[in-house]
């Protein structure tokens, strides 16, 4: 399975990825191991959505970084 995941950073924005180790993923943005989210701990695990192909997944993670893929997000998702 691959997850595309929102975080909620300390600093109280979203940061949206995506991966195929959801629990492994959210330990490494804590630990400080991603520069985009280390400066912003601790973050949480805001919601998920879990897909059978990658491809699909990397879509996904695409559309919620678009400008009508945040409104969703806001609106729908958290």
């Amino acid at each position: 399975m691959y997850y595309v995941y929102i975080l909620k950073l300390s600093n109280n924005t979203y940061y949206t990825g995506v991966t195929d180790n959801l629990a492994r993923r959210v330990k490494y943005h804590n630990k400080g191991n991603v520069p985009y989210t280390r400066k912003f701990r601790p973050v949480e695990l805001e919601g998920y959505i879990a897909f059978k192909s990658k491809t699909k997944a990397l879509e996904f993670e695409r559309y919620l970084k678009s400008g009508s893929g945040v409104a969703f997000r806001n609106k729908r998702l958290i």
